[in-house]
């Protein structure tokens, strides 16, 4: 298959990969609100809508891993991308074909083989930013607008799954999904994949296995990555339970049916949050950025446990969300910067898989524990924030040479476990 053309430029190249991930990540972000609308409608319960969302999201971990090593050591990459995206778009739409009609084993089976692909949206995508651009201010930037495009679809996503079930049926919604993820795959088409140079015309020279293994080692061994892993997953394991907890919280309050309207409130606040770094840069290091924003959204949330007025708990809610916002810039800016060129996507992968995992883990103990009263549930989510920031700042390295933004970025020619500079923060 003959390479596409590269776009004209870095800034042209961009926009077409903002645009890929953007379709991507909004299929993905409505399909909880598609699957559980369309389960009611043909099972006339959302227990079945619940197993196929616990089969699309259970493989993430597992794949994610498997599928950065794959995608490394594809001496085409653009077709694994093209592959793994288009593997997820067919299932969105088997999905809606097959849900409340096919026997159960095949519809999980289906969701399962679409959450196999899914590591290369929540994570391998953004690895292409660093063949995008070189390092410094316009990669920064670069990977700002890159979470606001995460948070922007975690706002457009259940819209228009909610908008197309009621303008049509859930089945068109997420009929509609499985097409934008096809227009992602389109798109995808033609971004660029060359690899870091060094790397392009020679063979993988490893087995699969040590190509696992590496980059597992490369987050459990750079203590910048090891350090804003754990810290994130501890956070997503608040963030998990957050949607739960405020429609627990709203009926709680003699609001029934508003927790909708906070868990928006939170996603604008975080697509502002990420545009505003994107626009004014902080003269903050990455590190302290992703440290205050884990205290921020921890301070706003327990503010909103504590404040029964609901226009003061919408605010703290976009405020909260305006702090989680800069946190997942940070941590791709982390992430680029200390994952070597050869291990840069499976460290993308694995982390993206860990959160989603985390936040599973997450929903599930709100569920255990949504007898006790909703304001100390989302106090114990505040508090994992902050225990979040704690667990990163007493993990990760002390800056070196007066606390500077980040230590000497790797080459794109760096290569293998040898000697390398020093790290900066990663996760």
């Amino acid at each position: 298959m003959p390479p596409c053309p590269a776009p004209a430029g870095p800034r042209s190249g961009l926009r077409r990969y903002l645009a890929t991930a953007f379709c991507a990540r909004l299929a993905e972000e409505g399909m909880a609100v598609a699957v559980a609308l369309l389960a009611v409608q043909r099972a006339g319960s959302a227990a079945q809508g619940a197993f196929v969302l616990t089969a699309w999201m259970a493989p993430h971990v597992v794949a994610a891993p498997l599928v950065g090593a794959l995608a490394t050591r594809m001496r085409h990459p653009r077709l694994g991308h093209l592959g793994a995206l288009g593997g997820f778009a067919g299932s969105i739409v088997a999905l809606s074909v097959l849900l409340g009609r096919a026997p159960t084993p095949l519809t999980l089976a289906v969701a399962a083989a679409g959450g196999c692909c899914g590591p290369v949206v929540s994570g391998g995508l953004s690895g292409l930013v660093a063949v995008l651009l070189p390092d410094g201010p316009p990669r920064d930037r670069a990977y700002a607008l890159d979470a606001a495009v995460y948070n922007a679809a975690s706002v457009a996503g259940p819209a228009v799954a909610g908008a197309g079930a009621a303008l049509a049926s859930p089945g068109a919604a997420l009929l509609l999904l499985g097409g934008v993820a096809a227009l992602a795959v389109a798109l995808a088409a033609g971004l660029p994949y060359e690899r870091p140079r060094g790397l392009a015309d020679a063979a993988p020279a490893t087995t699969l296995r040590a190509d696992l293994a590496a980059g597992l080692t490369a987050v459990w061994r750079t203590r910048e990555l090891r350090a804003i892993t754990a810290a994130g997953c501890l956070a997503f394991i608040g963030i998990g339970g957050l949607t739960t907890t405020a429609v627990l919280l709203t009926a709680h309050r003699g609001h029934p049916g508003a927790g909708g309207a906070l868990m928006t409130a939170f996603a604008v606040g975080a697509l502002l949050g990420s545009l505003a770094v994107a626009r004014w840069r902080p003269p903050l290091s990455d590190q302290r950025l992703a440290a205050l924003s884990l205290c921020g959204t921890g301070l706003a949330l327990g503010a909103a446990a504590l404040i029964p007025a609901p226009a003061a708990g919408a605010a703290l809610f976009v405020v909260a969300g305006g702090f989680d916002g800069p946190l997942l810039t940070a941590t791709f800016r982390i992430r680029a910067g200390h994952a070597r060129p050869d291990v840069r996507t499976q460290v993308f992968t694995l982390g993206a898989g860990l959160k989603i995992t985390a936040a599973s883990c997450g929903a599930t103990l709100v569920g255990v524990a949504a007898a006790l009263p909703p304001p100390l549930l989302l106090l114990a989510i505040a508090a994992a924030q902050l225990a979040a920031a704690l667990l990163y700042m007493l993990t990760r390295p002390r800056p070196e040479g007066g606390g500077t933004r980040r230590g000497p970025a790797l080459p794109d020619t760096a290569k293998g476990a040898g000697t390398r500079p020093a790290p900066f923060t990663g996760r």
